[in-house]
C-alpha cells in the first residue's frame, strides 16, 4: 500500500465503493460497512459473517475515524439536546437532537461547515465566518454519535427510540459543500450504514441554484428547505448577502425545477422580526409569491413561520419561544433553521447595536405572528408555526455557533469573514464562488 495515499474513512463510503477500493466481495463490503456504523470501529478478529481476508483488506485501505464529544447540553424546557463535537484540527461544530411528534422518534440536525461565509445578519453562525468545509465522514459521524447517545439514553429509560430523519440545518451552508453533503446523504440512506429513508432527510439552503439542481439530479428523494428572510429584494439583500449573487427570482426558478423533478413541495422558512419583515404588506407579498410559485410550478410551497430566537450576546442562550407551536406539532421541530430572519434598521447599524455593542442581539421577536398569519390565510395561503426548542441551551433556530474565544481555546484555525457567497459548485474549503 502507498503510505502517501490518504486512508479511507470507512463510515463515509458506500459498500460498492469499498468493494472497488480493496477488491472484496460486495456482501463482505456491506457487512464491513455495517460493522463500522454499528461499532464505531473494526473488530480485531473477523466475525463469523465476514471473511478475515476481506476484513484485512478493508483495514489496509481504511479506518473508522471519530469526533470528540466536547459538550452535551440537554434542555430543561423540552426534549432537545445540543452536542458540541471537536474535530481533528481542534475546530468545533454543533449538532442538535430534535424530538418529533411521534414519541421515540428524533431527527438529527447536523452541521456541514465550520462556520459560514454567507454572513446572514440574523444568524449566529454567520457571525463566525467560514473556517472550512466538513468532510463527508465528519457529517455522517455526527449522526452516528447522536444515534449512539440516544440508544444509551433510551436503554436507561427502558424504552425504544431512534433517529428517524436528518436535517442539514446546523452550522454552515450545505450547498456550499455540496460534494461532501451529497456523499453523506448517500451513506446516511444506505441500508447497511445508517438506513435513514432519504425522504426523511431535508437540506436547507439560503439559496444556491446549482446546488439545488444537483440535489434534484443526484439525490431526488431528499426534501428541500429554502430560507427567505424577506421577499422584497432590497430588504432581503440587506439580510442575506447571497441575494446579491443569486437573487430570489433565480433561486425560486431552481426551487421550481426541484419541485417538478422530485414531486416534493419545498419548505419556505420565514423568521418574523419586529418592525423588520412582519408587516401586513410583507405578509401580502409573501402570499402573492407563494400563489405565483404554485401557479407556475404546480406545487404549493409549505410556509414555515419561525418566531425569532435571540442570537445576541455570545454564550447567553435565551428561553425557548412561548409563542411558537407546542410539542406535538405536525411538522418536525427544527433546532437550527437555515438563514432567514429580519432586516436591520439600517445596513450599517442593526437595532440595538449602539446600546449593547457589537455582540448584542440585532433583532427583536415580532408580536405580530397571529396578524401575519391572518393576512396569509385571507389570501388563501396556509402556514404553520415552527416550534423551535432548546433555547435555554442555545439549540434553537439560528443559535448554533461556537464563539471565536471558544475556537481559539480549542485550537481551531481562524475564520474568514469575506462575506462572499460560494455556490454549490465551489470546491474545497475557501474555494472562490462560481456562478450557478
Amino acid at each position: 500500500m502507498d503510505e502517501r495515499r490518504p486512508r479511507v474513512a470507512l463510515q463515509a463510503v458506500l459498500p460498492t465503493e469499498l468493494a472497488a477500493a480493496c477488491g472484496i466481495d460486495i456482501t463482505d463490503a456491506r457487512r464491513i460497512v455495517s460493522l463500522a456504523h454499528r461499532l464505531g470501529e473494526l473488530p480485531a478478529r473477523a466475525p463469523a459473517t465476514v471473511r478475515r481476508a476481506a476484513l484485512d483488506a478493508a483495514r489496509a485501505v481504511g479506518e473508522v475515524r471519530t469526533l470528540e464529544l466536547a459538550e452535551r447540553r440537554a434542555s430543561a424546557e423540552d426534549p432537545f439536546v445540543k452536542y458540541a463535537f471537536r474535530l481533528d484540527d481542534g475546530a468545533t461544530v454543533e449538532s442538535v437532537r430534535i424530538p418529533l411528534e411521534r414519541p421515540g422518534r428524533y431527527s438529527a440536525c447536523v452541521s456541514s461547515q465550520v462556520g459560514c461565509a454567507l454572513a446572514c445578519a440574523f444568524c449566529a453562525t454567520g457571525r463566525m465566518g467560514l473556517t472550512r468545509n466538513l468532510e463527508a465522514w465528519e457529517i455522517v459521524e455526527q449522526v452516528r454519535l447522536i444515534r449512539r447517545d440516544l440508544a444509551a439514553s433510551a436503554e436507561r429509560a427502558g424504552g425504544g427510540a431512534r433517529i428517524h430523519g436528518v436535517l442539514f440545518q446546523g452550522m454552515g451552508e450545505p450547498l456550499a459543500n455540496a460534494d461532501r453533503v451529497i456523499q453523506a446523504i448517500r451513506v446516511l440512506s444506505e441500508p447497511s450504514a445508517q438506513a435513514i429513508d432519504m425522504r426523511n432527510i431535508t437540506v436547507c439552503t439560503a439559496g444556491l441554484p446549482s446546488g439545488i439542481r444537483r440535489l434534484a439530479a443526484e439525490v431526488p428523494g431528499v426534501r428541500l428547505g429554502l430560507s427567505l428572510g424577506s421577499v422584497r429584494p432590497g430588504r432581503r439583500r440587506l439580510l442575506m448577502p447571497i441575494d446579491g449573487a443569486h437573487p430570489l427570482e433565480e433561486v425560486l426558478a431552481a426551487v421550481g425545477e426541484h419541485a417538478r423533478a422530485t414531486g416534493h413541495a419545498p419548505m419556505w422558512a420565514y423568521t418574523l422580526l419586529a418592525d423588520q419583515n412582519d408587516s401586513d404588506e410583507d405578509a401580502a407579498s409573501l402570499a402573492a409569491l407563494a400563489r405565483g410559485f404554485a401557479a407556475q410550478h404546480g406545487v404549493s410551497p409549505r410556509l414555515s413561520l419561525i418566531p425569532y430566537n435571540s442570537i445576541g450576546p455570545a454564550d447567553a442562550p435565551q428561553p425557548s419561544p412561548g409563542a411558537a407551536e407546542p410539542p406535538g406539532a405536525a411538522e418536525p421541530r427544527s433546532a437550527a433553521e437555515p438563514p432567514g430572519a429580519a432586516e436591520p434598521r439600517s445596513a450599517a447599524e442593526p437595532p440595538g447595536a449602539g446600546e449593547r455593542g457589537a455582540a448584542a442581539d440585532p433583532f427583536v421577536r415580532s408580536s405580530r405572528l397571529a396578524a401575519f398569519r391572518a393576512v396569509l390565510a385571507a389570501a388563501g395561503v396556509g402556514s404553520i408555526v415552527r416550534y423551535s426548542g432548546g433555547g435555554d441551551v442555545g439549540a434553537a433556530c439560528g443559535q448554533l455557533a461556537r464563539s471565536q474565544a471558544e475556537a481559539r481555546r480549542s485550537g481551531g484555525r481562524g475564520a474568514s469573514r469575506s462575506g462572499r457567497a460560494p455556490d454549490a459548485a465551489a470546491g474545497g474549503p475557501g474555494a472562490p464562488p462560481r456562478p450557478a
